[in-house]
């Protein structure tokens, strides 16, 4: 910022923009929309930036609504796994009249073990890796919303005349 600082203060608009392209960053894309918007209205120009940082923030967010189903429904089918897994192993018991055996009942019993197990690792990875995910993008929500105070506040900055 302090470079685009002292491009802006020496009208040197071009090396700006330049600069804001070769940085390939969230923020970098929002300044650059507001450097071409100079001339306009501090508002219109505001209004451009908070638009371009809507778009990085919904590009950050791409996968999260399929990250947070991952993790909401994979323990929902281990606990289905486990329910299939107690039915056969009730099914087997049936099946057997007197003559049950531990042997009936283990496959059953392991379908639903391992069912379970399996959908709470997933969903407790999910879970983690989801959080993290979110609280990445809110630091960067927050540096978005920095950049932008800083630049407006470059712009609000009064014209420094050499006397």
């Amino acid at each position: 910022m302090n470079r685009i600082k002292d491009y802006i203060h020496d009208s040197k608009i071009d090396a700006a923009l330049a600069l804001c392209k070769s940085t390939d960053s969230p923020s970098a894309r929002m300044i650059e929309k507001g450097i071409s918007r100079l001339g306009r209205p501090l508002q219109d120009i505001s209004t451009a930036i908070e638009n371009v940082g809507k778009l990085e923030i919904s590009k950050l967010e791409k996968g999260f609504p399929t990250l947070a189903t991952i993790t909401g429904a994979e323990p929902m089918l281990g606990f289905l796994g486990t329910v299939i897994g107690m039915v056969q192993s009730f099914y087997a018991m049936s099946q057997a009249g007197n003559n049950i055996e531990v042997s009936l009942l283990s496959d059953g019993i392991y379908t639903a073990l391992i069912t379970t197990v399996a959908g709470l690792i997933v969903g407790i990875i999910g879970y983690f890796a989801y959080n993290t995910l979110v609280v990445k993008v809110e630091k960067v929500v927050f540096n978005l919303e920095a950049t932008l105070t800083e630049f407006m506040d470059i712009l609000n900055e009064p014209v420094k005349t050499e006397r």
